[in-house]
């Protein structure tokens, strides 16, 4: 059910009370008049500086007292709707509340409603139970395509540009997930550039694109170069992914194929996991989204279920994407609500069902290096497509790994490494401590005024004392859970040490 149909049907139940927490107040004023109006219902629209506006006889009614626009509900006969802009910021007023109480008896036996506009959600729990809360979507490709396609036609023409289909479905594609006012503003940047759109106006809406994602604190707009090469061993989860590198198409879409959900990657820390998820957004072309999950969590009771449902949405509207969630295991550890209210509960649980039930095409890619936190809930099947176990390397997969740094660090002297001496001479080390001791290596090499070598990396390695020394406890039990048959093995030749 689309956000139209969802009001109407709201609006038709008599919910006396309805909060939309959107920015985008313009664009719902626009679907609300349209809505009700198809009911024969006359739209009243409030604010705090011009108070009524909707109708010449009571301009200025309410202004700058919003118990008095309360009251103006009750001179109203039926059939009304009551806009009220930013109207969350009185709620927490005593006789705010008990006017709204009492309207909500009343209103809900007549067909007039009162929808609160504010750009996020804030209700107080004295509250809760009265309000009807509405997500309102970002603009869907369609009505991207709508305002895009109609600003070229009032602007290309009388400069002799026009813009092929395939420049039209770029500049959509790379506007999903913004709002509509933020695709105006960009589009008209690039008129007063250049008098025209032109097709490399894409990365205009792109860097437009960085910094509304950057501005909700949550997602990370994280460019990516990484290569499935990149990554030294793990042949299983590469195998994985590549199989699945044209899953997001639409041949596949015509195939029946359904869209790959997720991956959780869980194992020894510093072997590869974030850059699975980076090669997984680089090799299937998608933008690749970071969550900094302990940005969910906010002060303030319920914004943290707000920032989690923002999170879900702009992830949604930017789909296809890669959401990488970063650590997981820590996020949500001890999620029995004790000490916080019940709010990690209450966001792990709304994460949980979105990720059960969620039909955009939005791939989750989880990190955990302890799954003995991870509630049990998160490793049911349905909620991931598949959960590996990603543990220390093999000899070859050393080698490997070996290779892949030093091909970045000396790409023109490789060969001058023994590699198969670093590799034997390195065991228990993870692919992050081989990196570690390369660039120890290197500075011995600088501080001496020459190139570093394969002495220097081993005598640089003899002073790193590997996580799976340190960690050993952490580290078997990480290894019978994966034993166990819990998890696929990311390699062929999984290390295991007793």
């Amino acid at each position: 059910m689309n956000f139209e149909s969802e009001l109407n049907l709201t609006l038709r139940a008599r919910y006396p009370l309805i909060y939309i927490p959107s920015a985008e107040e313009e664009r719902v004023e626009g679907v609300i008049t349209n809505v009700a109006k198809s009911l024969g219902r006359s739209v009243f629209v409030w604010d705090f500086v011009d108070g009524y506006q909707s109708n010449p006889n009571d301009a200025g009614m309410g202004k700058r007292n919003p118990l008095q626009a309360l009251e103006f509900v009750d001179k109203i006969p039926k059939g009304a709707v009551f806009v009220l802009r930013d109207f969350d910021r009185f709620l927490d007023d005593v006789a705010i509340a008990r006017k709204l109480k009492n309207l909500a008896r009343r209103l809900k036996s007549e067909a007039q409603n009162i929808v609160v506009i504010a750009s996020q959600l804030n209700i107080p729990d004295s509250l809760s139970e009265f309000f009807a809360i509405l997500e309102f979507p970002l603009p869907n490709p369609q009505e991207l395509r709508i305002e895009i396609e109609q600003i070229a036609r009032s602007t290309n023409p009388s400069n002799g540009v026009d813009l092929s289909k395939q420049a039209i479905d770029d500049l959509v594609r790379a506007g999903q997930g913004l709002s509509l006012e933020r695709i105006r503003r960009v589009l008209a940047k690039a008129i007063a550039e250049n008098n025209c759109l032109r097709p490399e106006d894409v990365d205009l809406i792109l860097e437009e694109k960085r910094q509304s994602i950057r501005q909700t604190q949550i997602l990370e707009f994280y460019p990516s170069t990484t290569e499935i090469s990149d990554i030294g061993g793990l042949d299983n989860l590469k195998e994985w992914l590549l199989r699945r590198g044209g899953a997001f198409s639409d041949r596949a879409r015509k195939y029946g194929l359904p869209h790959p959900r997720g991956l959780l990657l869980a194992g020894i820390q510093g072997t590869g996991k974030s850059l699975t998820a980076k090669a997984i957004s680089h090799h299937w072309h998608l933008p690749l989204l970071r969550l900094d999950v302990g940005r969910l969590f906010a002060g303030l009771v319920g914004e943290s279920e707000s920032r989690t449902r923002q999170m879900i949405q702009l992830a949604e509207a930017l789909s296809p994407c890669v959401l990488w969630i970063d650590e997981i295991d820590k996020a949500f550890a001890g999620t029995d609500g004790r000490g916080d209210s019940g709010t990690t509960n209450r966001v792990f649980g709304t994460f949980l069902t979105w990720m059960a039930e969620k039909t955009s095409p939005v791939f989750v890619v989880a990190t955990a290096n302890n799954i003995r936190t991870l509630p049990p809930e998160l490793l049911r099947k349905g909620r991931f497509d598949e959960v590996f176990f990603v543990g220390l390397p093999s000899q070859e997969e050393r080698s490997q790994i070996f290779a892949v740094h030093l091909s970045k660090y000396r790409p023109h002297n490789t060969r001058a490494y023994d590699i198969d001496r670093l590799a034997y001479e390195t065991p228990d080390f993870s692919g992050a401590e081989i990196e570690q001791g390369i660039i120890e290596a290197m500075h011995i090499g600088f501080s001496q005024n020459r190139d570093f070598t394969t002495d220097d990396v081993l005598e640089a390695a003899s002073q790193i004392v590997p996580l799976a020394q340190t960690a050993q406890q952490e580290i078997q039990v990480l290894q019978e859970w994966a034993a166990s048959g819990k998890a696929r093995l990311a390699s062929r030749q999984n290390v295991f040490r007793g």
